[in-house]
């Protein structure tokens, strides 16, 4: 080869170091449902360590490997090593929830002047769609892309009337691994007549790996100065309540745990922990910003989340009971995860002061997430 041209191509490998990793995004069986459907497991790849595996099983993260302080790597991401598990107990692992991501009241919306009533799997009330949300359908796996950005996206039709919900939503999720240790979920959905619609990621994290413990010295912030309280069956009452001087102000961060036993905070008590829904904005922004930030003192790791998204549910790992056992074997127990959910309010459709989640045909729903994980190098410190 000529020197001249084999001495420049060297000068863009290197102001390209993303040209010598082996970046890549491979499919796999993941597994077989009842009916013979099979399930299909995608993994991106960076090169450098960086991966996640997506199923399409509910269009879930079913894994996500990222290095700490000392450059090792572990799997951030809680799940069931098999589809078995995955069927036999359901705990929406990484999965992609909706129609309408958390809790509308007594499964019940009016739209248009018309009465809708949902399935309900959560005591009175409708969770995550109903008893056969997005996280237990099998989505199509229609495009994968290998590139210095390798992605995933996946497709799923719901039928007009599934779970109670009207029109054909056309729904996808493309999972998509950027430079500098990024992972974007992009959700987007179109319908043929009036519905409803809001989607989220329901991932389970842990930043020290999954199955390590406790997630309460991680610090948490979130940059909400009001939550929507709910009653005791976790329904919004419809009020705007200030965080200022309460258990649930995170704005300068703080431990998961420090005040989660707190017995005076009637909210904690309801929701066995936090499982609550923060105020980011009123209304949806133009683009996605800051509306969370968590960092694992132990491990260095440290995830901050985006998304234009007005409201956060953040859970944290409450009703994990002992009777689930993840990929490494271990037991996962109250406390050992934290979800961070952007979306509309819960029960948006019978609260008009939370705004709306109504999508007419032509229109399209975005629910845009990006998630930035980082390390901080400095010496391992410890939880208040």
């Amino acid at each position: 080869m000529n020197k001249r041209l084999l001495a420049a191509l060297s000068l863009s490998l290197l102001a390209a170091p993303w040209l010598c990793a082996a970046t890549d995004a491979s499919r796999a069986n993941f597994g077989t449902m009842p009916d013979g459907r099979k399930v299909e497991v995608v993994t991106l790849d960076d090169g450098h360590g960086f991966t996640a595996r997506v199923i399409s099983l509910g269009a879930s993260l079913q894994s996500l490997m990222l290095p700490d302080r000392q450059g090792r790597l572990a799997d951030v991401v809680l799940a069931y090593p098999d589809l078995h598990d995955y069927l036999a107990k359901p705990q929406y692992f990484g999965a992609t929830v909706g129609r309408f991501a958390n809790r509308i009241a007594k499964g019940r919306f009016t739209l248009d002047g018309k009465a809708y009533q949902l399935t309900l799997n959560d005591g009175p009330n409708s969770l995550h769609g109903g008893t056969q949300g997005f996280d237990k359908v099998v989505w199509q796996v229609v495009k994968v892309v290998k590139s210095p950005e390798p992605s995933v996206t996946l497709r799923y039709v719901s039928p007009d009337g599934d779970q109670g919900y009207p029109g054909t939503l056309t729904a996808t999720a493309t999972y998509t691994l950027k430079a500098g240790h990024e992972l974007d979920i992009d959700y987007s959905a179109t319908t043929d007549k009036p519905t409803i619609v809001n989607l989220s990621n329901h991932t389970y994290w842990n930043l020290g790996g999954e199955g390590s413990g406790s997630v309460y010295d991680d610090i948490l912030t979130i940059p909400g100065d009001s939550i929507t309280p709910v009653d005791d069956t976790l329904i919004p009452t419809g009020e705007f309540r200030p965080v200022a001087g309460t258990d649930y102000d995170f704005r300068q961060g703080k431990p998961i745990g420090r005040d989660i036993r707190d017995g005076k905070e009637a909210q904690l008590l309801r929701g066995h922990g936090y499982d609550m829904n923060w105020v980011i904005s009123r209304t949806k922004a133009p683009a996605p910003r800051l509306v969370a930030k968590v960092e694992d003192p132990h491990s260095g790791r440290v995830l901050t989340l985006y998304s234009a998204q007005p409201g956060l549910q953040f859970y944290s790992g409450n009703f994990l009971d002992g009777t689930s056992v993840g990929k490494s074997g271990r037991i996962y127990r109250q406390g050992d995860a934290f979800a961070l959910e952007p979306q509309l309010f819960p029960d948006t459709p019978n609260h008009p002061g939370f705004g709306s989640g109504r999508l007419a045909p032509g229109q399209t729903y975005r629910n845009h997430l990006v998630y930035r994980f980082s390390v901080d190098k400095g010496a391992a410190g410890h939880g208040g």
